[in-house]
């Protein structure tokens, strides 16, 4: 015999639960939507975090000025050095991928000219005149990179519009941060009065501010280095392979804005560079392969450890794993702000995970006091 239960639900009640998931849906719609936004804000809130120390480092040069004064200097910096690295870099990177693609048919025909074996192994499948048909091919290819390249620069113009719009708009909201942003976090506070809780909030709000800015100055001071090491070598092997000095400025700058991404950052820009040097001389590229993999071990090993110091203690399985998510959900910006939002969220656990793990102790002596309560009127009965 089977018994039936009813459950009946007041109409409020009811109309409260879905309000709730409706609610829900209707805020998460509404964070999709302005998920560019908010990326815009939060890549200004990272940007003036990481400024600070430089903006702390000119007002100690200048004490008599303003903090005003320190910014618009900061400023000045900053944008001149993104100015400079696209006036720079990209021509360079540009010419000499036009230069290589436009010389490659005369390369290929220079090795294999000699080379009798290719058009015996065509007369072999019954092909003639292989060598040239190769030529033929390799000229096509050339003149349709030059094409395609062209082409693909062409019709970037507006995207690459559209990303300095947003740069822009960065720039300008991470500005107001850093002149309004201390006198609005004041007023915030003070809102909530100068309790035990409060204080430990802007405690914890300082280390995670003091996190981002001192994890992006050391890794820009080891790209600092990176860049000059790079310009250094590149010079030297321009100057023994008979390639162009001019080339070694630009191709640190590659290296070291390459080496702010972390874990790959250093070897990805050292292989560019290296392919950059090979389409005018390919033991020039070999070199510097040569040079990059030892440089990598004296960065790793030493000036790393020497300037970052331990860092923010984070293991290489956490700092990867950042790195992967950070990649896959913002790309390069991801892969750039993956570790210090991976140190943040460890200040967090270091400042509140002793507090869930004291609450879970509080509530566990609270569930086994009745049981000994109980024992203990046992053992009276006993007696």
């Amino acid at each position: 015999m089977s018994t039936t239960t009813k459950v009946q639900i007041d109409t409020k009640t009811f109309i409260r639960f879905w309000l709730v998931i409706i609610g829900f849906i209707i805020a998460g719609y509404l964070l999709y939507k302005a998920s560019f936004g908010l990326s815009i804000i939060f890549s200004a809130l990272f940007f003036s975090l990481a400024i600070s120390p430089l903006i702390k480092k000119i007002a100690g040069i200048f004490p008599s000025k303003s903090r005003g004064f320190s910014i618009a200097i900061s400023y000045i910096l900053v944008v001149g050095f993104i100015i400079a690295f696209a006036s720079i870099v990209i021509p360079t990177v540009a010419n000499e991928s036009i230069k290589f693609f436009s010389s490659l048919p005369s390369l290929v025909d220079d090795a294999t000219g000699n080379i009798g074996l290719i058009n015996k192994i065509g007369n072999n499948l019954g092909i003639a005149n292989l060598q040239d048909q190769i030529n033929q091919i390799v000229e096509s290819f050339s003149k349709n990179m030059v094409g395609d390249f062209g082409t693909v620069l062409s019709n970037s113009i507006s995207s690459i519009g559209s990303f300095f719009a947003v740069v822009i708009l960065a720039l300008v909201l991470a500005f107001f941060m850093l002149t309004e942003g201390p006198a609005l976090v004041k007023k915030f506070w003070n809102v909530f009065g100068k309790t035990k809780n409060t204080k430990r909030a802007q405690r914890v709000v300082s280390r995670l501010a003091e996190t981002v800015s001192t994890y992006v100055s050391s890794a820009v001071t080891v790209a600092l280095i990176n860049a000059a090491c790079t310009t250094i070598s590149v010079f030297i092997i321009c100057l023994i392979f008979g390639i162009a000095p001019g080339l070694a400025f630009p191709f640190g700058l590659i290296t070291g804005v390459f080496c702010l991404i972390p874990m790959f950052g250093s070897f990805i820009g050292g292989a560019i560079v290296a392919l950059l040097l090979g389409f005018n001389v390919m033991w020039a590229g070999i070199v510097f392969i040569i040079y990059t993999i030892i440089y990598l071990q004296i960065e790793s090993n030493i000036i790393s450890p020497k300037i970052q110091g331990k860092g923010m203690n984070l293991p290489a399985l956490v700092i990867l794993s950042a790195v992967t998510i950070g990649v896959y959900t913002f790309g390069l910006v991801g892969a750039i702000i993956s570790i210090p939002i991976a140190g943040c969220i460890k200040v967090l656990i270091e400042e509140y995970g002793a507090d869930l793990m004291d609450d879970g102790k509080i509530n566990g002596s609270n569930i086994e006091t009745p049981k000994k309560k109980v024992d203990d009127k046992k053992l009276i009965a006993t007696k």
